[in-house]
């Protein structure tokens, strides 16, 4: 990138994927995508009928979030987490993407002696990404095989220089999950705040779901969606809740950017956090699709499909990635993805996505004879 060109965007890493699904379109019954984790299975009728009869579409939503919807957040992560985080420490964000993209410059001008953000080396694109569109560097901490961050690895300069730690678990792409606790007392030690990305802790198969709030709020936040708990991606809804002084921070600057959740999409998140019960079938839903996809692809291919600590992905060894991707669409008609898309540090792995209703995933079973 020259100074004249100015900044390019790379290729959005699913696009290259693309020559693949017509392979995967050939086989009878068309292309299975277990690429992204898009859900696809229906949300609660309530929250469709919350959704349709807010009377919240005439006027401009809070940004911080309508008091309902921060409160139904707090509730919840009492539920879940057995935390008191009051709702003045809970603010809306436009689901979590943009929160994650947009977070490193907001933090930049918050503190501009500083330049770094810390992600973990396998791990969701947009942590990167976001620094890159700030101006900062991305520095990724190594994970270690059972996906902890390498925290002593930090040297010393990136430790100074970091405006933010990213920590997420279960981990997207490997399902593996950190030791949150130490990452909060890692952020504390050397003054750099830690974000937690927790958006699949509903989705966690050893032991109970985890936050990074159970350590404390000081120094840190986490981040939550409505996207994958309530098959809700549509609807763009998320929250980051913790430290005082971050949360209020903020939510000013997210303020004067006009960062609003549409008025209608808050109230049917405040139905749809209100119910576990949809929440406990999806995650039996879930859990079979991941047994059944590990058993059929790993007699199929030959190599140990293990199952996920937390989360709705396969992530397993195949040594070379696209080659196999395209195998799989060729035989399988099931388009995944590779594990470069995740970094460096995971070129030999692919992920996949079992969100696809249960019929789409017998059908890529009886293609692969299983």
């Amino acid at each position: 990138m020259s100074p004249a060109e100015g900044f390019v965007p790379p290729p959005y890493p699913y696009d290259r994927l693309d020559s693949f699904k017509p392979l995967a379109e050939a086989l009878e019954g068309g292309v299975v995508d277990l690429s992204i984790g898009t859900p696809c299975d229906p949300p609660p009728p309530a929250v469709i009928a919350a959704l349709s009869s807010s009377n919240a579409e005439r006027g401009y939503p809070a940004s911080i979030g309508t008091q309902p919807l921060r409160t139904a957040f707090s509730s919840w992560m009492r539920r879940r987490f057995d935390i008191d985080v009051p709702a003045t420490q809970i603010a809306a964000c436009v689901g979590s993407k943009e929160f994650v993209a947009t977070l490193p410059q907001w933090m930049k001008l918050r503190t501009p002696s500083r330049d770094t953000v810390l992600y973990p080396a396998v791990s969701y694109p947009t942590y990167e990404m976001g620094a890159v569109l700030a101006g900062c560097r991305a520095v990724a901490v190594p994970v270690t095989h059972d996906g902890h961050l390498d925290l002593a690895s930090i040297a010393a300069d990136d430790a100074q220089r970091a405006l933010l730690l990213w920590v997420n678990s279960p981990a997207n792409p490997s399902g593996h999950l950190d030791d949150l606790g130490a990452a909060a007392a890692w952020g504390r030690r050397h003054g750099v705040p830690v974000f937690s990305d927790e958006c699949y802790a509903e989705f966690t198969w050893d032991g109970p779901a985890q936050s990074i709030l159970q350590h404390g709020n000081d120094g840190v936040i986490a981040l939550h969606s409505l996207s994958k708990r309530s098959n809700l991606a549509g609807l763009r809804v998320g929250a980051y809740a913790g430290d005082a002084e971050l949360v209020t921070y903020l939510s000013e600057v997210r303020k004067h950017v006009g960062m609003m959740v549409p008025g209608p999409a808050q109230a049917a998140a405040a139905v749809a956090l209100a119910d576990d019960d949809h929440v406990a079938k999806q995650r039996a839903l879930y859990r079979q699709r991941l047994e059944r996809l590990a058993e059929v692809l790993g007699r199929w291919s030959g190599v140990e499909v293990p199952l996920p600590a937390g989360g709705f992905y396969l992530w397993y060894e195949v040594g070379d990635a696209w080659a196999y991707a395209e195998r799989l669409a060729r035989e399988g008609g099931a388009l995944v993805s590779p594990g470069d898309f995740y970094g460096n540090q995971s070129k030999t792995f692919v992920r996949v996505a079992v969100v696809q209703p249960d019929d789409r995933v017998e059908l890529v079973a009886r293609r692969l004879g299983g």
